[in-house]
């Protein structure tokens, strides 16, 4: 529901603070007073274009700001949970515009860009004017009216799941047989470098050791020389080499230690390096003998080194060579399954679209059935709004094909009158017709949860008069009773339905015009009243004001009852 709502230098407004309540709030005033103004400022706060234009001669800028209750669990706290926005007990929205046309936009005082305003607009309020009229002309807003239950939603909801998978196996199969021709020739290929590696029978890290071997071989003479010239340097049996040096030191030291125990901790270091070096003498004279450095070994080394040489065009080493090997044997495998797997799909398509068929049917009667009911309650109303032999219905009949909404099309059909068969909404219908079928929508569809809790009647009375126009009071009133409305009009039996009268009017401030606006009292909206109805405040004039606001009160209460 609309709590408030503040405007600062919009076109004619320099400055207007208006509170609402729920009911139904009436808009009136005479022609070029600024009605109109007012709810393109709130259509602006909603997400509805604006640009440098409205902003007031001689400002910078224009500011318009919102104060509304939103619903426990209603569509709009669902968008604020999904754009991230801080819920609270009310949502302020303000937008301001300036001359550089840039926008500035807080809601709940988080910034949201012009797309997400528009998106929690529409959920927020229901504006009912002439261009809104002809969206009703649009196949998704009559699908919006006959698919509002929680069955039809659930199924729409089922179908489109089924028909989104049948319609990736389609295209799946598709790409299948499209590069059907090409399998051969890969295939072939594929083959051939599966056997050239496989030949191969290469071993993990078999480059890097290979590698190590070479180095080794490559330095033969070098190594051979090292390694015996270490090995005699440790132990020839000659009288310098390190172990008989060593001997003779500890014998040396053992003959010391008879007089003086103290060099025996060195005894035990030499003894501890003896054995480390009988050991490190044995490893050298092992590895000594264990030498094979023949030039058949380094030519076949090198002969396999060349042949990981040329598989490196399939990796920059061993293992990615064989990653590569098992990537190939898998294309290879899934090639040659390529027509069992295109026989699968065709099966799983073949199940998907007839599910799908299945639900589009049932979807399609649940369709029918609710448009069926939903159709004659708003024949019933267009009666009521003058047009006692009007025909109107809509109809759900089976779509050419299956698309993302279903297996039909929808349409809402009119006749206005006797003798005339219906036809097409959109080719019969005139615009006073079409305001007054749209209030009869909105009448039979107020108490919908999934639609906005504001609705806004902008001049839906043009054109209207006498019972017609009481009627149309009526409806409005009706939906003022599940919604809050609020209505421009210049009919005095509309404005007699009001709970809340607002009057605006547009006066002279200084050298510049302004629009202002004013809640009239009970005594000024006789008066209000009585000017709409007969453009004067004499005396009769007044007397009949006050009966028809008498007599609206009268309904009002009875339909409380």
């Amino acid at each position: 529901m609309l709590k408030s709502l503040t405007v600062q230098n919009f076109a004619l407004i320099e400055k207007i603070e208006l509170e609402f309540d729920k009911g139904l709030n009436i808009l009136t005033g005479e022609t070029g007073a600024g009605k109109s103004i007012l709810i393109d400022a709130l259509g602006a706060a909603l997400g509805n274009r604006a640009n440098t234009s409205q902003i007031r001669a001689g400002c910078d800028e224009f500011c318009v700001e919102a104060v509304f209750l939103p619903e426990k669990n209603s569509a709009v706290k669902i968008l604020l949970k999904e754009f991230d926005i801080e819920e609270d007990d009310s949502l302020i929205i303000k937008r301001k515009v300036n001359r550089a046309g840039k926008n500035s936009i807080l809601v709940n005082g988080s910034h949201v860009t012009l797309s997400v305003l528009k998106k929690i607009g529409a959920a927020l309020v229901d504006i009912h004017g002439q261009s809104e009229n002809l969206s009703l002309l649009k196949p998704e807003k009559i699908y919006s009216l006959i698919g509002g239950d929680d069955k039809i939603s659930a199924v729409l909801a089922d179908y489109q799941k089924i028909f989104r998978s049948w319609k990736k196996q389609v295209k799946a199969l598709a790409e299948k047989e499209k590069s059907k021709s090409e399998h051969d020739e890969r295939l072939e290929m594929l083959r051939w470098q599966e056997q050239e590696i496989s030949a191969a029978n290469l071993q993990p890290h078999e480059d890097e050791e290979l590698e190590t071997e070479l180095r080794k071989l490559s330095n033969a003479e070098k190594i051979s020389s090292h390694v015996e010239e270490s090995r005699v340097l440790l132990g020839n049996g000659e009288e310098f080499d390190i172990l008989t040096a060593l001997a003779k030191v500890q014998k040396n030291l053992i003959d010391v230690a008879k007089y003086d125990e103290k060099i025996n901790s060195v005894l035990k270091f030499l003894d501890d390096a003896e054995i480390n070096l009988r050991e490190a003498y044995d490893e050298i004279r092992a590895y000594s003998d264990a030498m094979d450095f023949s030039p058949e070994i380094l030519d076949r080394l090198n002969e396999r080194k060349d042949v990981i040489f040329k598989l490196k065009k399939y990796g920059a080493n061993v293992d990615e060579i064989l990653k590569r090997l098992e990537k190939i044997r898998a294309d290879i495998n899934a090639i040659e399954n390529f027509d069992s797997d295109v026989e699968s799909t065709r099966r799983l398509i073949e199940k998907l679209e007839t599910l799908t068929k299945k639900r589009a049917a049932t979807l399609m009667q649940l369709r029918k059935d609710s448009a069926d009911a939903l159709g004659a309650a708003i024949e019933k109303e267009i009666r009521r709004l003058g047009m006692k032999n009007a025909t109107f219905f809509i109809g759900v009949a089976p779509a050419d094909e299956l698309t993302e909404n279903g297996g039909d099309m929808a349409d809402i059909f009119f006749s206005a009158n006797i003798g005339e068969e219906a036809a097409s909404l959109s080719k019969v219908v005139s615009g006073g017709e079409l305001s007054r079928i749209a209030l009869a929508i909105k009448t039979v569809s107020a108490g919908r949860e999934d639609s906005a809790s504001t609705m806004i009647f902008d001049e839906i009375d043009a054109g209207l008069g006498g019972t017609t126009a009481k009627v149309v009071a009526e409806c409005i009133d009706k939906v003022s009773r599940a919604k809050q409305v609020l209505c421009v009009t210049h009919l005095a039996q509309i404005a007699c339905m009001a709970d809340v009268h607002l009057h605006i009017e547009k006066s002279e401030k200084g050298t510049r015009t302004v629009t202002g606006v004013e809640k009239l009292a009970a005594d000024e909206r006789v008066t209000e009243i009585a000017r709409m109805a007969s453009g004067s405040e004499i005396p009769a004039a007044i007397q009949n004001a006050r009966a028809m606001l008498n007599e609206a009160r009268k309904l009002k209460r009875a339909r409380k009852i």
